[in-house]
């Protein structure tokens, strides 16, 4: 199984709403992305690759996985035996932990910065292995073509963020 990054474009109403209903938020994520809707777009396993080149470029706002939790973490590292068994107990279906969202001015900054970023200012200068060091998913950065498959993304990626910031829209941030 694959872990696949996910967005969902949602109205400052309903983000609202999603706070306190994340089974609600759900059902509307999977009813955009079942029927083709706009508001919703993935990036399949290209998320944590396309994650690291805006890093690396100082990209501000993280769009992949969001900067606000709709679920209060505990104040433990990452990785560590605590987190698992938190996210573990959690009930919900989103996947991979909870999701995660980007207010609207979030959203808007990001739609600004990534307005005039290209393919190939994203992977100008990037050392695939670089890509392979840092452990980043899914792992098979030594492939030919690999970052230009994550680069593909970002003209939808663009097209995305940009309608999100016209319509005022937050956005759910999710992997599954």
């Amino acid at each position: 199984m694959s872990m696949n990054g996910n967005w969902l474009r949602v109205s400052p109403d309903e983000l609202a709403r999603a706070a306190t209903d994340l089974d609600w938020a759900h059902r509307l994520a999977r009813t955009a992305r079942d029927s083709g809707s706009e508001r919703w777009t993935g990036i399949d396993k290209a998320w944590n690759g396309l994650d690291f080149l805006l890093d690396r470029l100082g990209f501000e706002i993280p769009l992949v996985l969001g900067a606000e939790s709709f679920v209060e973490l505990p104040d433990v590292e990452p990785d560590s035996e605590e987190m698992f068994d938190f996210l573990a107990n959690l009930e919900d279906d989103w996947g991979y932990g909870p999701p995660s969202y980007l207010t609207p001015d979030q959203v808007a900054a990001a739609a600004a910065q990534l307005a005039t970023l290209t393919e190939d200012d994203l992977i100008r200068g990037v050392d695939p292995t670089e890509l392979y060091r840092a452990e980043i998913y899914p792992g098979t950065w030594e492939r030919p073509g690999e970052l230009e498959w994550v680069a593909h993304y970002l003209p939808d990626v663009r097209e995305f963020f940009a309608a999100a910031a016209k319509e005022g829209d937050a956005v759910i941030c999710w992997l599954d």
